[in-house]
């Protein structure tokens, strides 16, 4: 790979570093704005937005996918590694290239059917907050997991070909 490719690679890789950490700060602090706020309109004023409740749970979900895509990009996902303290070092690849693989799998099937979800929902108008399509909130399931498994996968083949 020339330099300028691989300039160009690490570019878009911190752009898209910097577009994920600056939505998990907008979407937290809109959890805790929203969420903060329906508490004290309920105990202080006995009301509350319609809405309210119905977005925290929305914002949860963005949060945890983008959570799960940051983690998958820097490799800080929850796992147990027993298998590198066992095995001999010219094996240390194999576990993680399996493990990785597999994700892509269970991740590639969750962003199929998650796609699938999306559009019975878009062609059923399906709604939420009121009278938004709920397909435009639903669509960070595919995406989501798309990205993961694309992780993931590069992950697995980094694993294979960079084995001693």
């Amino acid at each position: 790979m020339t330099a300028r490719w691989r300039h160009a690679l690490d570019k878009l890789e911190r752009s898209a570093r910097c577009l994920e950490n600056g939505f998990l700060v907008v979407l937290l602090g809109a959890l805790v704005a929203l969420s903060s706020s329906q508490i004290l309109l309920r105990n202080v004023f006995s009301t509350s937005l319609a809405w309210g409740d119905e977005a925290v749970r929305l914002l949860v979900l963005w949060l945890a996918l983008i959570g799960a895509m940051a983690a998958s990009r820097d490799g800080r996902q929850i796992r147990i590694d027993v298998l590198p303290r066992l095995l001999p070092e010219r094996w240390l690849w194999m576990p993680e290239a399996v493990t990785a693989a597999f994700t892509t799998v269970v991740c590639t099937a969750f962003a199929w059917h998650s796609t699938r979800f999306v559009l019975d929902s878009h062609a059923f108008g399906d709604t939420l907050l009121g009278e938004q399509p709920a397909w435009l909130v639903q669509v960070i399931l595919p995406i989501g997991f798309g990205i993961m498994a694309y992780r993931y996968l590069a992950r697995a083949i980094r694993a294979v070909v960079e084995r001693h």
